[in-house]
Parts: C-alpha cells; structure tokens; sequence
C-alpha cells in the first residue's frame, strides 16, 4: 500500500481514524467497534499525534505516517482476546492484538508458543492444545469461550524467570561454544527499486544499499571462514524489491541460528550520529532474550573497535525481528548524513573494522556466560587461524 500522511484525504484515512477512535488514541472521540466508519476523511494534526502515539505503544518506527507495517499493526489492533474465536487457519493464520495477548499468557502459563508473535499458527495451536488436555477440555487447538473461561480461572505456572528465555538460552548452551556448521542470514538493508539513505558528495554518490551489502559481502568471507554456513538475503544489484515480510520467512525457510540485519541511518539534521543495534520487544514484557543478548554484544563491540557514538540497543516490534524464529538484530552503523561518519563509512577499512565487531560478537554469543571475555579482547585472524589448522589436512 502507499503511505498515507498528514494531508492526505479519502476512503483510507477514514479507515484509520476509526481504528485510531476504536482504541481511544484521539482526543474528544468516541469508541467505535471494529469495522465501524469514523466520519472525518482528514489526515490532520491529531490523527498524526494519534499514529505517532500508536507507534510507541508498539515499538514502531515513530514517523507519523501509515506504512504497510503500521497499517498491518492498525488492523491487528482491532482485536481483543475473547472477541472472536482463534484456530489454527491454512494457508492465512489468523493475526492480531488478540493473538499475542493470548501467546503471552500461555508464555506466563510455562506453555512453549515460541515467540509472541502475534500470528495464530502451528506452534500455539500446539500450546492451546496441551493446555485444554490439561484442564480437561477437548484439545482442538482452537481458543473459544470455554478455553477462554479456563485460560482467566488459571494463574501463572513459571514462577522466577521468562520461561522462553529459559528455552533460548538453554538451545544455546546445549549448541556448544563453536561456530562451525552453525547457520547465520546476514541480510544487507534496502537494494534494488529501494537505496536507502542516499547522500551526493560532490562527484560521488553514497547509499545505504551499496555500502550494507559492501558490509554484508565482508562479513559473509569472516563468518564462512570461521566454519559458519553463511546466506546473504539479496546479492548486490537486486531487481526488485525485497520486503521485510520476505526477508524474515527467507531467513525462517533457511532454517538459520541467527540473523543479522545491517542498515545506515540517515537524519535531517546532519550532527545526528552514532551506532543503535535493535532486537525484538514489546512493552508487555516480552523479548527474545537471546536476541538482546545478541545485540548488547554487536553494539559494544562495535562502539569499542569503531569509536561510533553509543547510541545503545533497543527494543523494537518491526516485522524484521518479530517474524523471524530465531534471534535476530538489526544494527544501524552510523548516519551516512553525518559527515563524521561517512567520512569514516566510505573508507573500506573503517566497514572491515564493524565486521570483525560483528564476528567477535557472534563468536561470543556462544559462549556461555561464565566464559565470556572482555569486549574488544578477540582477534578475528585467530579464529581464521584456528578453523583453517583444524581443518588442514594431516
């Protein structure tokens, strides 16, 4: 869909006005329900203050403006567990605020949905499933009133700690401290019809596509040659246009251990710079806790050995990072808009210097904590060093 923005008129705007009213989220408006049409065809001042609002209660990107993702957040929105029945539907799962509420508490419950995603499918019909065996109703996956009458008389069953975190952290310390024959999807932002941020320097010009894949490409050789299966989610001249939809179930039909998503940011104001690192999270409480880790690490590892502004890690819903089933990152290496550091950007050793950050904190993931080292204290070549002897033959 087009993005819809202050100004805008028409048939779309009306829509998002009323789901905006339907939650509450604009000032002197009544509550409609779900499907009812808000009069007002006005993209104005309040409905933008209403989708900025909307956006930070969801871990969005906060732009005012209704995007594909923020329309698909809109719609889910809609929803409230117990409005409507939830099952397992092929080939269009059921999506929506319900959804993830409903995973959320089974996660509270000791109940293994994987990540709350927000999508209805195989994994928390599952969960719906061993639930009602458990509490003596017919286990058919689907969430009608009388699992629902179940679900509110039952209280929590993990007590002391976030039950997937527990799972997560024990995958990893089971999958052992080498990275050999592990799987990683580093995905390189934007490309094709999209370049991303592009800024004219004289002569030249810079994009974000061209210099995410240029990073994506160099950390694709460390990653390989540390014994990992390396898949890059585009090459570097794509013809079209790759969604973060695809990218995510590109990465899910790979069947990765991690994904690694690599941007640069760009701002209107050019003092605006620095390195931010995002993974999943809501603030209902719920994260991939593997993923975090994740991204602490990438972010440290990078302000050590770069010198970029720490811009922290931050917590995000986008579908990048929700979608995927395993943990996964997105990391904004500087602002091409800033020239301190496109200056540092353009320069290839400077890019050689983010992806042995990057190798360094994946190679730390996967060591258990009581184990770890201290940051910006691995050198990549002795990991080359060490695969390339293990490997020799004798």
């Amino acid at each position: 869909m087009r993005v819809v923005r202050r100004g805008d008129r028409g048939p779309a705007v009306t829509e998002i006005r009323g789901i905006l009213v339907g939650l509450g989220l604009i000032p002197g408006a009544h509550a409609t329900s779900p499907g009812e049409e808000f009069e007002s065809t006005d993209f104005d001042e309040a409905t933008e203050r209403a989708v900025r609002t909307f956006q930070q209660s969801r871990g969005l990107s906060v732009d005012g403006a209704v995007g594909a993702e923020t329309w698909r957040a809109l719609v889910a929105a809609r929803w409230r567990l117990g409005s409507r029945t939830l099952y397992q539907a092929i080939p269009e799962p059921l999506i929506g605020e319900d959804v993830r509420t409903l995973q959320e508490r089974l996660l509270e419950m000791g109940y293994d949905v994987g990540r709350a995603d927000s999508v209805y499918g195989a994994r928390t019909a599952r969960a719906v499933a061993q639930f009602q065996r458990e509490v003596g109703l017919a286990p058919d996956g689907a969430c009608g009133p009388q699992t629902m009458h179940a679900l509110r008389r039952l209280g929590r069953k993990v007590i002391g700690g976030r039950p997937q975190w527990l799972r997560e952290s024990d995958a990893f310390r089971h999958s052992g401290p080498n990275l050999v024959g592990k799987t990683v999807i580093v995905d390189p932002g934007h490309g094709g019809p999209d370049p991303g941020v592009v800024v004219p320097e004289g002569a030249l010009r810079w994009t974000e596509a061209e210099l995410a894949y240029d990073m994506a490409a160099r950390l694709e050789g460390r990653l390989a040659a540390a014994g990992m299966r390396v898949h890059l989610t585009r090459g570097p001249a794509p013809t079209a246009e790759l969604t973060d939809l695809e990218r995510a179930q590109l990465a899910n039909d790979l069947g990765g251990d991690l994904f690694i998503s690599l941007h640069i940011d760009g701002h209107a104001n050019p003092e605006a710079d620095g390195v931010a690192t995002y993974h999943y999270g809501t603030n209902h409480g719920a994260a991939s806790t593997v993923g975090e880790r994740l991204a602490g690490l990438v972010q440290r590892e990078i302000v050590v050995r770069t010198g970029l502004r720490n811009c922290q890690t931050h917590a995000k819903t986008w579908e990048l990072l929700r979608l995927t089933k395993m943990p996964a990152v997105r990391v904004e290496v500087g602002y091409l808009t800033s020239p301190g550091d496109r200056a540092k950007l353009v320069d290839p050793r400077f890019r050689d210097q983010v992806v042995e950050a990057v190798v360094a904190a994946v190679q730390r993931m996967y060591y258990p904590i009581d184990q770890d080292v201290p940051t910006g204290s691995i050198d990549v070549r002795e990991l080359r060093a060490a695969i390339a002897a293990a490997t020799a033959p004798a």
